[in-house]
């Protein structure tokens, strides 16, 4: 494996590493793990924060991703990858994740559903990033979405998958409910 997370100045346990997912690694994680469970980080929450240019929008016109933004708590998915085989994986997410530096790859305590507690990889959003988005109305974040796509699809087909995930997760009514609702009623 590539010394990526060590360059990032970050430590990871040598067994038993869990990635947190809050986007679009909920329902599309590529990357192989031994098992899935529903979990919660504190101190962040999920936010359409940054400007997606080459995923879910053009530099042209750019659409919004979810990041980890500060403060709060976000409910997702803890992943928890094989021991032997978790280096590929890694590369992978780093690959996937860092493309352009807008998040920062943290480990953070993650609670799972059974109230066990582990330490988790995830990626956090660089506030000090030119891609990261200011805080904007709901109204104009889902006009953003709904005219921004890019080579890996629309930028609603993005929202409107990852809230299918969090209502099969039993979380619903959040902000990005609203703006979901207002990209399949436009």
């Amino acid at each position: 494996m590539t010394n990526y997370f060590t360059n990032a100045n970050i430590e990871l346990p040598d067994h038993n590493l869990w990635v947190f997912g809050y986007g679009s690694l909920m329902w599309n994680p590529g990357f192989e793990y031994e098992e899935s469970r529903p979990a919660r980080i504190f101190g962040f929450h999920r936010r359409l924060c940054l400007w997606s240019k080459k995923y879910r929008g053009t530099s042209k016109k750019p659409g919004l991703v979810l990041g980890l933004a500060a403060g709060g708590s976000c409910k997702g998915v803890a992943f928890r990858l094989n021991d032997e085989t978790r280096n590929p994986e890694l590369d992978y997410l780093y690959e996937r994740e860092m493309i352009s530096d807008a998040y920062q790859p943290v480990v953070k305590s993650v609670y799972l559903k059974d109230e066990q507690v582990v330490p988790a990889l995830t990626f956090a959003s660089r506030t000090n990033h030119p891609q990261f988005a200011p805080v904007m109305s709901l109204e104009q974040t889902a006009k953003i979405i709904n005219c921004a796509s890019g080579p890996s699809g629309t930028n609603s087909e993005y929202v409107i998958n990852t809230v299918a995930h969090l209502d099969l997760m039993g979380i619903r009514g959040t902000d990005l409910h609203k703006i979901a609702d207002t990209l399949s009623s436009a």
